[in-house]
């Protein structure tokens, strides 16, 4: 599987508008779980990163390839950190984990409410 880039077709859209692209890359085996270890200040050697997100070497090498490309993980001195990009990404996403903690508290509590 290829990087998806804006333009071309990704999974789910011909257009390859950037949302979609977006949501292809997020959307792949272990890509959020990256870039959610990496949320950190400190940067991650590989082996840390993989024992983080409880991933394997092949999966996580496709995965650091496909986020490197789209600029939102780089590699430095001492392990791999998120870029600027990627640490926007994660704060553009802090709306949508709200709504599903939000979401999924109601769904309990309808759970809990059908028992009785």
């Amino acid at each position: 599987m290829t990087t998806p880039r804006v333009g071309d077709p990704v999974r789910g859209s011909r257009t390859g508008r950037p949302i979609m692209v977006a949501l292809d890359l997020l959307g792949r085996r272990a890509a959020l779980r990256v870039l959610w270890e990496l949320r950190g200040d400190d940067p991650l050697t590989f082996r840390a990163l993989q024992d983080a997100a409880a991933t394997n070497p092949a999966l996580l090498n496709t995965r650091l390839k496909e986020l490197r490309e789209a600029r939102l993980v780089e590699h430095g001195a001492g392990g791999y950190r998120l870029t600027a990009e990627g640490r926007a990404l994660l704060e553009a996403m802090r709306p949508l984990s709200e709504w599903a903690e939000s979401w999924a508290g109601a769904r309990r509590t309808a759970r809990r409410e059908s028992k009785r």
